[in-house]
């Protein structure tokens, strides 16, 4: 898809149709607006089979904690002098083992770029699953003693937030959750009078009005559950944190049913741990390729659950049709609460991939008997 320099459309730059003019603000970033690059990872096993994942990162890149802006031609030689050598005769009977060392590769004194450690655990789940002659979603039920779906994770459709036969088409296939789309800019999107950290700047953090605001969101869409993800995006992660508690708190105390979802300054294992153990959510979307190893992944999922914390398992519209049909794996395995579509922002491609590799999985537990 693409990468957007978030900080810059926040400062002012002004929309030209797809595109954003003006000057990029974060670093890494040559124009506000550009192509979204990956490495893909493709491992040959010794039986001649091959199996590949994608290092990829997301579009609001560089900014609230990520690491910075993915550019394959700059990582490139990195990966084929320096990874490539260690896969070199791994065996392949342990993925977790196998993506903890990888996950742990340090480059002055730094661990190795989100989007490397992300593409290169994807390789290798998948290259294990090829040597033991099963599923991904086996793999992981497996090694994480987990016991796997009975059923496809409902999935929460991408959409363009300007067309609107797209959703009506997603309304027409009844998806799970509708929709999600993106709403950066105040005056364009919500107007100054639906939410990417523009409920906060348009009240300038005034959390009782966010509140009432949100409140009012929530008549509107009665008798649907209204899911709302990042309506602030704090200066960091602290204000982040207490920003949510407060919306949350005032939320509750005015008995308006909105569910939070954190994302922004929820990056890591270890931030997803801290808002967890805040309490300061009902939802938070472990957006996979911020998390590194695929490894990360799961232990998100598995620790929200056991603290009563539920789960969007997202990712990005700038991720691949491989990385998201892993992530379904993941899903099968992990059983959050759902899925997000990817990749792109068509609706029906992220719809088709997840809901595809889901449902071919699930028959071949069937047809060996592995779900429980």
């Amino acid at each position: 898809y693409i990468h957007r320099d978030l900080q810059a459309i926040k400062n002012g730059a002004k929309q030209n149709g797809f595109t954003y003019t003006g000057n990029p603000v974060l670093p890494g970033f040559k124009k506000i607006d550009e192509p979204g690059t990956i490495i893909s990872v493709i491992l040959k096993l010794e039986d001649g089979q091959i199996a590949f994942g994608d290092c990829v990162d997301v579009i609001f890149t560089g900014t609230a904690g990520r690491d910075e802006i993915f550019n394959a031609e700059h990582h490139i030689d990195y990966v084929i002098k320096e990874i490539s050598p260690k896969l070199v005769g791994c065996q392949l009977n342990n993925f977790r083992y196998l993506a903890y060392e990888f996950d742990n590769i340090y480059d002055k004194n730094k661990k190795i770029h989100t989007a490397i450690r992300y593409g290169v655990t994807q390789a290798l789940l998948h290259a294990v699953s090829l040597s033991l002659n099963c599923t991904m979603a086996e793999v992981i039920s497996s090694e994480y003693k987990i016991n796997l779906a009975n059923k496809s994770i409902p999935i929460l459709a991408s959409c363009n937030r300007d067309d609107f036969m797209q959703i009506d088409r997603m309304i027409i296939k009844k998806v799970d959750l509708l929709p999600h789309a993106s709403f950066t800019d105040v005056n364009k999107h919500i107007g100054l009078k639906d939410v990417y950290g523009t409920v906060g700047e348009l009240f300038k953090m005034d959390f009782d009005l966010i509140s009432d605001y949100l409140g009012e969101l929530q008549k509107a869409t009665f008798p649907y559950d209204l899911l709302i993800e990042s309506p602030i995006i704090a200066k960091n992660q602290q204000e982040q944190i207490l920003g949510f508690k407060k919306t949350k708190e005032l939320l509750d105390k005015k008995g308006f049913k909105v569910s939070l979802i954190a994302d922004e300054w929820c990056n890591t294992f270890d931030d997803i741990k801290l808002f967890t153990d805040e309490r300061v959510c009902d939802y938070i979307q472990i957006k996979v390729p911020d998390l590194g190893g695929i490894n990360n992944t799961i232990e998100a999922i598995l620790y929200c659950k056991k603290n009563r914390i539920k789960v969007c398992l997202g990712g990005s519209a700038n991720e691949t049709d491989q990385s998201s049909r892993i992530t379904s794996h993941i899903a099968l395995a992990c059983n959050p609460d759902f899925l997000l579509s990817k990749p792109g922002l068509g609706g029906d491609e992220g719809v088709m991939i997840l809901s595809n590799e889901m449902s071919r999985t699930l028959t071949i537990l069937n047809e060996t008997g592995q779900q429980q």
